[in-house]
């Protein structure tokens, strides 16, 4: 195996101590209580160095860079698979089931006509609608290799995914306790949380401030909501696959059909979910399951920072200048997706859930 060039080390090695420096942010009380994860300061972070003083470091790091933002990010989405179960689509309930999969695909084939419409180009529309109908950042993370998308873009689809969340962690538990949400019944107000909220991480927040602070309570808002969003999380990986299929099938005959990639880590994401399915059922059947915990625990961690460092090395390519054009068009799209999660979510939940 051939060794990495000096700088490329370097350049590695610059990014693994930024990325313990933005998860030592991410304990700040303050961005805690936002539920701000590592993925998305790292991204603030590498954006704030990008626009300040990243034309001072040396050029040989470009290419630890690049591996962060390619490779590292491809392994950090599988291990992402060891999250999941597919004991999950047994857990939520079929009306849960067909409301994501309506929201999942509405919203993509929404973004992608409304994006359009915008004047947007096809990578803005696809990121953009990935994150916003399947998981936030991670979405686009998983989508930008396949379309093979320029790194400022995935930063603008993250950012406008972020600020959405943010607002609906905040904003949906003001609707339910102004009494909004009392048409939908409490297992109803958790499938529609995770059924159209963006971060996992926000979905978490939301459902915890909705869930009754009473042991008597025989509906837990934030476990179904918890539950209803991982659902949406495991069809990251069909939809890539379909996206891969559908990009190397509109490239056929150009000159830059050779650059779609197959998305074969979906297919590792996939493999990922199973293991970690039949690990916990084996653990459960031996009376491992506090081992088996330990050692999910472990993977999540290593993950997290792996995600994290991507996002920061993708923050650290996106200067103002490279996406000032279609900020303001990606947003307007991510505003209209967002009324329609809102909006037609709520319908589907009283009539489905």
């Amino acid at each position: 195996m051939k060794a990495l060039p000096r700088g490329t080390v370097h350049g590695l090695l610059f990014l693994i101590v930024l990325t313990l420096l933005v998860h030592a942010l991410s304990l700040v009380p303050f961005l805690h209580d936002l539920r701000l994860s590592p993925m998305v300061l790292g991204v603030i972070v590498g954006m704030i160095l990008a626009n300040t003083v990243r034309s001072k470091f040396p050029e040989s790091w470009d290419g630890g860079l690049k591996i962060a933002s390619k490779q590292i990010l491809r392994a950090g989405i599988v291990l992402y698979g060891f999250r999941l179960s597919f004991d999950t689509l047994l857990a939520v309930g079929g009306g849960a089931i067909l409301i994501d999969v309506i929201i999942v695909a509405g919203t993509l084939i929404l973004g992608n006509y409304l994006g359009r419409a915008l004047g947007l180009d096809k990578d803005e529309r696809l990121l953009i609608s990935s994150g916003s109908a399947i998981c936030g950042a991670a979405a686009v993370l998983a989508t930008e290799p396949v379309v093979g998308a320029k790194p400022h873009k995935a930063v603008v689809a993250v950012a406008t995914v972020v600020l959405f969340g943010t607002l609906s962690m905040f904003g949906y538990p003001l609707l339910y306790r102004a009494g909004l949400l009392d048409a939908l019944s409490p297992q109803a107000v958790g499938v529609y949380t995770g059924s159209t909220i963006h971060e996992v991480a926000h979905v978490v927040g939301a459902g915890a401030a909705m869930t009754p602070d009473i042991q008597s309570s025989s509906v837990d808002i934030a476990g179904i909501a918890t539950m209803t969003k991982m659902l949406r999380v495991l069809m990251l990986a069909p939809v890539l696959m379909i996206l891969g299929y559908i990009m190397r099938r509109g490239s056929a005959d150009s000159a830059t059909s050779g650059k779609i990639q197959v998305p074969w880590f979906a297919f590792y994401f996939l493999i990922a979910i199973g293991i970690n399915t039949l690990l916990g059922m084996g653990a459960e059947h031996i009376g491992q399951v506090a081992a088996y915990h330990q050692l999910t625990h472990i993977i999540e961690v290593i993950d997290g920072f792996m995600l994290a460092m991507a996002m920061t090395a993708i923050g650290l390519d996106a200067t103002f200048a490279k996406f000032r054009q279609s900020g303001a068009k990606a947003f307007l799209l991510a505003l209209g997706l967002y009324i329609w999660l809102v909006g037609g979510g709520y319908i589907l939940a009283r009539l489905l859930a």
